[in-house]
């Protein structure tokens, strides 16, 4: 095996704002320990979490110079005593929820329930980096034959949507989904998601070129929500019933209107609040509706295995908007941030 670098490549943040503050660094290269595992890094996509952690909040307590990036792939480059079943040189997945393993959530396969639970990139170091170390149970199988920038954008919009969609929203054929917020990376999941369990799907879009690509996706009817009310779109397709569950990760008004667009004792599941975290909402709307409002974070290592086999048959199909260098990591979040993307942006690492 070709012995470690001292240092690497990195992209860090050593405070909040704007995409300026994120920097160039060499890090020293971390070592795995007993049962870690060393990835050297061909690519991480990007999330709004990543946004999100960069303008900071009371909810992040960094320690800097801190590293974003939840969606990693590369190829096992070293492992740690007791590390038996991990070959050196075998291309992999991270799962990136991070977990104690031992406790009642872990152990009952809910594991993005445990209480010590954290993300790599938000609260945990993440994969702006040339390489990265893990837990042994955080190495998930590669889909396939995928180009590496599709296979990092396959990862945490997925595994969200995939728990969204199936376990919380509880959709199969014959559901009528709207999905918000169709060329994002939980949007671009959900449609698919939705499709491969035989729901008829509505999805919104934030301009007119998108919407081609969304129903490329398999969305059955796509909205421009800048000109069309899509509460009145969706109530109008499904005979002013409403639909039977909304994916909601975009808040704010879009939240006070998903109500409106849900039918009576129908499902609203959301993940993120993009737009704004306090919407105001007509709590009667919930209760003599009997609308169930669910909230929904990550899914369990046990979910992504089941989503990267759907992937790597094809059935799910990741969307890359953009691949960038690392360094131009900035410029992704300018992307993002400017909701311009259809699908993810991806930051390559190695080839």
């Amino acid at each position: 095996m070709v012995a470690p670098m001292s240092t690497m490549r990195a992209q860090v943040l050593r405070r909040h704002g704007g995409p300026e503050v994120l920097e160039a660094a060499e890090l020293p290269r971390p070592e795995p320990g007993p049962g870690e595992v060393r990835i050297a890094i061909a690519a991480v996509a990007l999330n709004h979490l990543d946004v999100w952690v960069r303008k900071g909040g009371p909810a992040f307590h960094l320690e800097y110079p801190h590293r974003l990036g939840s969606d990693i792939v590369g190829t096992v480059d070293a492992v740690g005593a007791g590390v038996v079943d991990v070959a050196v040189g075998a291309k992999v997945v991270v799962q990136p929820g991070l977990s104690c393993g031992t406790c009642a959530a872990c152990l009952g396969g809910r594991d993005n329930l445990c209480r010590r639970y954290r993300i790599l990139g938000e609260n945990a170091q993440g994969g702006y980096a040339e390489a990265i170390v893990i837990p042994r149970a955080n190495v998930a199988p590669y889909p396939g034959e995928l180009p590496w920038v599709e296979a990092a954008a396959a990862i945490l919009p997925f595994l969200t949507a995939w728990q969204m969609v199936v376990e919380k929203g509880q959709v199969g054929p014959g559901s009528t989904v709207l999905v918000q917020g169709g060329g994002s990376g939980v949007g671009v999941a959900a449609i698919q998601i939705a499709k491969l369990h035989g729901a008829q799907v509505i999805t919104t879009v934030g301009s007119d070129d998108k919407l081609a690509a969304a129903r490329g996706l398999g969305a059955d009817v796509a909205v421009n929500y800048r000109s069309a009310d899509f509460a009145e779109v969706a109530r109008a397709h499904t005979g002013k019933r409403g639909v039977d569950v909304v994916i909601e990760h975009v808040g704010g008004e879009v939240f006070e209107k998903s109500i409106r667009a849900v039918r009576n004792g129908g499902r609203i599941v959301t993940c993120g609040a993009t737009a704004g975290f306090t919407p105001a909402i007509d709590l009667r709307h919930v209760f003599f509706r009997q609308i169930e409002i669910l909230g929904s974070t990550m899914g369990s290592k046990a979910a992504l295995l089941t989503v990267l086999g759907h992937v790597a048959a094809g059935r799910l199909r990741p969307v890359v908007h953009a691949a960038l260098p690392l360094a131009a990591a900035a410029d992704g979040h300018r992307l993002l941030e400017a909701r311009a993307a259809f699908g993810k942006v991806v930051l390559t690492v190695a080839t």
